[in-house]
């Protein structure tokens, strides 16, 4: 029988329509889902400005961090079922959704662990005339009602990383997860709520009407919104906050690699090749521009077309998949259109460039594509590695920064002027020396500059971020 999904907002609604959630992989029915309307949004927001307005229901934080510990304490409990499932809902291979929900778990924990360290500060009193016999200090309170709205990539992690710091901040939230992959999302919010986090705090819409879906992060009750997905929406809906509203956007990097020739390509080669590859390449930091000097540009490709070739591509719920299906049908077509034009633009396929099935891609490897290629320009999103040869850094730092993209970067040399050459003059928001642009833990900061994104994410920056630093003055000649 076919799973149904509620939404889990604070006022049930009846006779709403339903969205059917369907396997990246073989476009099988996995469950069903309630979809918002505009009546139910409005009930949310009313619901989660009001507790918000009402200091008296704030929860302590003490209670914020035993309801974050018992919601980590329940996930560890239904690893398999949440690996399974992620998997089965977003097409990522089940090796790396079982990293996904332990990262997840470990998010959830991270969060909780902000309040232990969240502090103000004092601020200098008595040195001028003007603030003797005064005293000054800061805290923090939660900023507002908050707005997640989330991509179908990491579907568990992702949304982790947005109502966990919410949660832990003290803040209201409702999350909207990508309509392709909601179940995760709802599965989360329930074990949120089993783990006693009252109803109010977190609801979970699916909408699949992008105007109401504006209406409710534009909405003047909203004071964050936090948005990870595609550049042309996240800078639009940027536009439509109301007022002293903030906001973090999170969009795609093309991330460039630059691979110089006293690299230790043993080592090396295996893992920026993976990382153009995990997930189907459906990463926002996943290697997509590799620049290799010349002298081992050959090594190299045959190192990585061995490697491409040997990927079991699949049903991401098998244990020997490598590479999973990407999101949808269209996904396929499109990025074997840009790998075609990329072809014919001049580039050389090396492996793959075939579609294996309306969901599956081969892992495809492209040398030195044009410059005005889409592959060497846009993000592609899916399983594709441009490798460029060069004979002088300095032109490889130059195309790395040709694209109005900035996220993170990376070298791999011996030399550390080298590295330190290159972590001066990329344009990234972090570059890794001898390890590859999808290396992330989840309390460094994870920022995308430029086109990029706005703000800084990682789970103790947005906890940061979802609060406003308030100050107390008090005079008394007692000072």
């Amino acid at each position: 029988m076919i799973e149904h999904f509620e939404l889990l907002a604070e006022q049930n609604f009846t006779g709403l329509e339903t969205l059917d959630i369907c396997s990246p992989f073989d476009q099988n029915l996995i469950a069903t889902s309630d979809i918002a309307h505009a009546e139910l949004v409005e009930s949310a927001l009313s619901t989660a400005f009001a507790h918000y307005r009402d200091r008296s229901l704030w929860l302590s934080k003490s209670r914020r961090i035993e309801i974050l510990q018992k919601t980590a304490d329940l996930m560890q409990a239904q690893f398999d079922h949440l690996s399974i499932e992620a998997a089965r809902e977003g097409g990522k291979p089940l090796v790396d959704s079982r990293i996904e929900v332990s990262r997840a778990i470990d998010g959830i924990r991270n969060s909780a662990d902000c309040l232990r360290y969240n502090k103000g500060q004092e601020i200098p009193m008595g040195v001028n005339a003007a603030s003797e016999n005064h005293l000054a200090m800061t805290s923090h309170e939660p900023i507002g009602v908050v707005v997640a709205v989330s991509a179908f990539n990491h579907p568990l992690n992702l949304i982790v990383h947005q109502i966990g710091p919410a949660i832990a901040a003290g803040c209201p939230v409702i999350v909207k997860p990508a309509q392709d992959t909601p179940l995760s999302c709802l599965r989360l919010v329930k074990i949120l709520r089993e783990a006693g986090l009252p109803k109010e705090w977190c609801q979970a819409l699916v909408i699949t009407n992008r105007d109401l879906a504006t209406q409710l992060v534009s909405d003047e009750r909203v004071g964050f919104l936090s948005f990870i997905g595609s550049a042309k929406v996240g800078w639009i809906l940027r536009s439509k906050l109301t007022p002293g509203a903030r906001c973090a956007l999170e969009h795609g990097g093309v991330a460039p690699v630059i691979l110089e020739a006293d690299a230790d390509l043993p080592s090396t080669v295996p893992g920026i090749t993976r990382a153009g590859f995990y997930h189907a390449g459906q990463v926002c930091v996943s290697v997509q521009r590799l620049f290799v000097h010349q002298s081992i540009v050959d090594e190299v490709l045959k190192t990585m077309t061995n490697l491409a070739e040997s990927y079991k591509v699949g049903d991401p719920t098998l244990e020997k998949t490598d590479i999973g299906p990407l999101i949808r049908p269209a996904e396929t077509q499109r990025i074997h259109q840009w790998v075609q034009e990329a072809i014919t633009e001049g580039a050389t396929l090396l492996a793959g460039g075939e579609i294996i099935s309306d969901s599956c891609y081969q892992p495809t490897i492209l040398l030195n594509p044009a410059k005005e290629s889409k592959v060497s320009k846009q993000e592609v999103f899916g399983p594709v590695i441009c490798v460029y040869s060069y004979e002088n850094i300095d032109d490889a730092i130059a195309q790395a920064n040709s694209l109005p993209f900035a996220f993170q970067a990376a070298v791999y040399t011996k030399n550390i002027d080298t590295a330190l050459k290159c972590y001066k003059h990329m344009d990234a928001s972090a570059v890794m020396v001898n390890d590859h642009t999808a290396f992330r833990v989840d309390w460094m900061p994870f920022a995308g500059l430029k086109h990029s994104g706005l703000g800084v994410g990682g789970i103790p920056y947005t906890f940061h971020d979802m609060q406003v630093e308030k100050m107390l003055v008090m005079k008394s000649p007692e000072i």
